[in-house]
């Protein structure tokens, strides 16, 4: 008599285990992040990116202040605009004087920023921190503040003038001469600027290590050697920095003219940007606008050509 062995019990399948969503979770954290950032985006959408479309349709359109109020009555032109401008004398003038600014100005401003910087960083070791301060200060100061204190300097009785008398030289009415008014006011604007390319210049000088410049020495280098083959290829990423922005800066010249010249005499110290601003006042908003997008083409075409100049070789 064979005996059956007991049947093997079934499991039986339980309720399946269930695990958080992953997915949930993320999209929770999703959620929250784009809340925190919500405010910002609404605000940059509204004051940044919109105006910028504003502007560029404005350019392309023969839009004044007399059609704001009916905006349906604007016409598209295309690139009518753009093409008066380069017709326009006046613009061709704040072109060239633009122009003018930027080519002696940024060179110069970025000499006396590097040799401030390499003063500081190795020939002055008491109140260093006194001389960066003192150097810096004027890029903080108000433009206002700055114009009143020039405009007494440029005086023809002035502290300028009258420096230059002691050495026999009639120096010349700064502001009002049309040959002078420029150069005075890059001098204003290199003296009121140069501070933050002395402190960018500083931090790459500080971070060249010091190994390579003893090294140097030790070969039998002078300074002037040293500062030339190993300084001056070590601060090329500073150098794009600094290129770059003062490039933004100085083609955007607007605040020293506005405060001194008020573009004069005779249209000599009258740039894009000024020239842009009286038309917006003028009330002929296309031609403001196509002023604006083609300095932004020059901002734009400078730097591409600076970074191809001063970019790291491989």
């Amino acid at each position: 008599m064979t005996t059956l062995a007991p049947a093997k019990a079934v499991p039986t399948a339980g309720p399946p285990r269930t695990e958080p969503p992953r997915s949930r979770g993320r999209a929770r954290r999703t959620l929250i992040a784009w809340a925190f950032c919500a405010p910002f985006i609404v605000l940059f959408g509204t004051f940044g990116v919109e105006p910028v479309f504003s502007s560029l349709s404005m350019s392309v359109t023969d839009i004044t202040a007399r059609d704001i109020r009916t905006p349906f009555s604007v016409d598209f032109v295309g690139l009518a605009h753009y093409t008066a401008l380069f017709q326009d004398p006046t613009f061709l003038r704040a072109a060239v004087n633009t122009l003018y600014f930027v080519v002696v100005g940024i060179p110069l401003t970025m000499i006396i920023a590097l040799t401030i910087a390499v003063a500081l960083n190795s020939g002055i070791r008491r109140a260093k921190g006194l001389f960066r301060v003192g150097y810096f200060a004027p890029v903080v100061t108000s433009v206002v503040a700055v114009a009143v204190v020039w405009r007494y300097l440029y005086e023809p009785d002035g502290m300028i003038n009258s420096v230059l008398a002691v050495a026999g030289i009639h120096g010349p009415d700064w502001l009002n001469d049309p040959n002078w008014a420029m150069p005075a006011l890059i001098l204003m604007a290199v003296w009121r600027h140069f501070g933050i390319p002395m402190v960018i210049f500083l931090a790459g000088l500080q971070s060249i290590p010091a190994d390579l410049l003893e090294a140097a020495r030790v070969d039998g280098a002078t300074r002037w050697q040293a500062f030339r083959s190993i300084t001056l290829p070590l601060l090329r990423p500073t150098t794009l920095v600094v290129a770059v922005l003062l490039s933004i800066g100085y083609l955007q010249f607007f605040e020293e003219p506005f405060v001194m010249t008020s573009g004069g005499p005779l249209g000599s110290t009258t740039s894009i940007s000024y020239y842009a601003y009286e038309q917006f006042g003028f009330g002929n908003y296309g031609m403001a606008s196509a002023a604006s997008y083609v300095l932004v083409a020059a901002i734009a075409l400078l730097s591409l050509l600076q970074f191809r100049i001063f970019r790291a070789k491989a």
